[in-house]
């Protein structure tokens, strides 16, 4: 008898496959001491092959027997009558459903199923369902939806198989198709110039593209992505400027991954910096070639050989030192060495030979998005194949609509963008998420409709982010009562910088304090975000926003804290502040005095009072007292009267004799040692 072995074997299956009942498997599993629960337990690879071994050698005997026997019979056996038939085919066809009636269910459920469709589904009752939810920490309704792993584990409790009904691709997904080598084209590299705030990236490409970002930007320091289009000896250039500051590490790492060549400034008064090693890391993760820009040489302190040794401790080995990376020493400010810069790569680009299909419909990257009051939602994509045509029917995330307009990098209407070139988009219904693949459909219906159902597919993943809870986390959170938090609602002008502060604040979170943006969008702040904040006790950031007339006037009703700023930094350093001023205070004891007991009074209706000599410093009324003897604390509590003879006092100092009645505490011994003190607080 051959039966297919796993791993894992369920009773089950095995039972089926030796054409016996899970009950007469369970029953002999017993017997050999392999302990089952019913036909959903799962058997190991021995445990298999023991049975087998033993249910094959018994079969045997039994066939040998039967064998023994027909031979000692010298005669046919009798022939069966039709009742005998009929029992016997009876037999036969219970014997046959046995394994059917104990073998599994199986039901197909989409990702996530409502608690009710369940219970419909396995015709259970659905509090039963919700206890078991309960049990393992997830909180439901008969209304909510549960995820398929944890549907699928409550249904095998009941005996039941789940499959999961894969969702049509064509319903979220938009699969990109090949294109055939014969019809791509060269297109434009894209150069993503990356590398450590301050290191003069976007004064390099200024002189590149004789403009001036610098002058528009808040501090002097780039917030969003660049994107500019350069033409060199007749050749078109692509460059993404993103900031070089840590909380754009998102922004950085999105650049990084839809270039063709990373540009990294260094300055040669500076060296290698934290931001340096980033970019070097994310540039390396995207499997782009690196050249690396020397920068501002022009200083007298610059010093581009220890740039060099820093870069081989990254793994960048310049070429004249015998590696592969190019190194080119610039200078922004004097326009030094730009011209070598450019050639180099265009020398790169020429060897990565990079081509795209422009006779096709369009696909690219959102670069940026925001939401502009006089546009609407305006986005800036970077096409990556095909051609990008106004009218264009398009989807980005969840966001559809059509193209109504486009602008190059200069600002210039333009009636279509081909591969590699950046434009901004007008007419998609909403502000799509940076990141987002922008990709054009040939119908408004279909776009909508996934649109809807990307959304729908998002809000269930949101809301059972919010109910998953393990009991474990939720111990935690019961004990850790003291941590606390601070919810934070951002708003800001472009989707990047949405993210860059999200990730910067997340990180501020340390053990005493939780910081939690629990919503961010693009926007003005609206009323919306003030009853939001207001019911989550919130504060609202606002990154280069401003709240309108009716939220400012509802936020000082609500009394919700609103801050906006202009530059992360401001916003990063008020947080810390804030959170100094969240922490719980330490304290730490200042002791007073010592008094010693040298008699015990018994009073009617008050207890014991300890009669004292004050060895040390003064014992004050409102004093905190350690009744300490042998060395060893009895008891910590409040003094509840102190008295000079026949007088309350509100101290007594070293020298002096007292009565000193301790709280809810008698076990007083003469030659105690009462000790006062008191809790002073620490600010953080």
């Amino acid at each position: 008898m051959e039966v297919n072995k796993m791993s894992k074997t369920r009773v089950y299956e095995l039972a089926k496959e030796l054409k016996i009942t899970s009950k007469e498997l369970i029953s002999k599993l017993n017997d050999l001491d392999i302990n089952v629960k019913n036909h959903m337990s799962t058997l190991e690879d021995d445990e298999v092959s023991l049975i087998i071994d033993l249910l094959t050698e018994k079969e045997k005997k039994e066939t040998d027997e039967l064998v023994e026997e027909y031979n000692e019979i010298d005669e046919k056996p009798k022939k069966p009558n039709k009742k005998q038939k009929k029992s016997d085919a009876k037999k036969a066809k219970d014997d046959n459903n046995k394994p059917q009636d104990d073998s599994v269910k199986i039901i197909s459920i989409p990702a996530f199923i409502t608690v009710k469709e369940l219970s419909e589904k396995m015709k259970i009752n659905p509090s039963d369902i919700i206890k078991k939810l309960i049990s393992k920490g997830i909180m439901v309704t008969i209304n909510q939806q549960i995820d398929y792993e944890n549907a699928s584990q409550i249904a095998e409790e009941y005996g039941f198989l789940l499959e999961k009904k894969e969702e049509n691709e064509d319903n979220l997904e938009i699969m990109d198709k090949e294109d055939d080598e014969k019809d791509l084209l060269p297109r434009p590299p894209v150069i993503t110039v990356m590398g450590h705030v301050d290191h003069g990236k976007t004064s390099l490409l200024d002189a590149i593209r004789k403009t001036n970002v610098t002058q528009r930007e808040a501090g002097g320091i780039t917030q969003h992505i660049g994107a500019s289009v350069v033409e060199i000896n007749g050749k078109k250039v692509v460059f993404l400027d993103t900031p070089g500051h840590e909380a754009f590490t998102a922004m950085r790492a999105r650049g990084a991954s839809v270039t063709d060549i990373a540009v990294l400034v260094v300055a040669a008064d500076d060296g290698v910096m934290p931001q340096t090693i980033e970019a070097i890391n994310h540039a390396k993760a995207a499997n782009v070639p690196i050249i690396v820009a020397i920068n501002k040489i022009d200083k007298p302190n610059a010093n581009p050989d220890r740039v060099k040794q820093e870069l081989v401790e990254y793994g960048l080995v310049p070429e004249d030192w015998g590696g592969n990376t190019i190194c080119v020493n610039v200078s922004a400010q004097k326009n030094l060495g730009l011209d070598d810069l450019l050639e180099m790569i265009l020398l790169e680009a020429e060897m990565l030979e990079l081509k795209a299909n422009p006779n096709r419909p369009a696909r690219g990257t959102i670069i940026e998005a925001q939401l502009d009051k006089n546009r609407g939602p305006v986005a800036t994509v970077l096409v990556q194949k095909g051609t990008l045509k106004t009218g264009d029917v398009i989807i980005a995330g969840t966001a559809y609509g059509k193209v109504r307009a486009m602008f190059d990098d200069k600002g210039r209407k333009v009636k279509k963008a081909s591969p590699s070139i950046p434009v901004e988009v007008l007419g998609l219904s909403d502000v799509p998420k940076a990141g987002d693949i922008l990709v054009v459909l040939d119908d408004e219906k279909k776009a909508r409709s996934i649109a809807e159902k990307r959304k729908e597919k998002f809000r269930e993943e949101e809301m059972m982010q919010k109910q998953k809870i393990s009991l474990d986390e939720l111990f935690n959170q019961i004990k850790e009562g003291n941590v606390k938090e601070l919810n934070i609602i951002l708003k800001a002008d472009v989707q990047g910088s949405v993210e860059a502060l999200k990730s910067s604040i997340e990180q501020l979170s340390n053990d005493d304090v939780r910081l939690r943006v629990i919503h961010g969008a693009v926007g003005a702040i609206t009323e919306t975000d003030v009853m939001f904040a207001s019911a989550s006790n919130a504060i609202i950031i606002g990154f280069n926003v401003r709240p309108d007339s009716k939220a400012k006037s509802l936020a000082e009703k609500e009394k919700v804290d609103i801050r906006l700023y202009r530059i992360i930094y401001d916003a990063i350093d008020d947080l810390k502040a804030a959170m100094k001023g969240m922490l719980e205070p330490e304290y730490r004891e200042k002791e007073l005095g010592k008094a010693e007991v040298r008699a015990v009074f018994r009073v009617p209706n008050v207890g014991n009072v300890a009669g004292c000599y004050v060895v040390e410093g003064k014992i004050s009324r409102n004093a905190n007292i350690r009744l300490v003897r042998d060395g060893i604390v009895i008891f910590e509590g409040k003094i509840s009267s102190l008295k000079r003879f026949k007088d309350d006092v509100k101290e007594v100092q070293s020298g002096f004799e007292c009565g000193i009645g301790i709280e809810r505490f008698n076990d007083i011994k003469e030659g105690d040692v009462l000790e006062a003190y008191q809790m002073e607080e620490i600010p953080r």
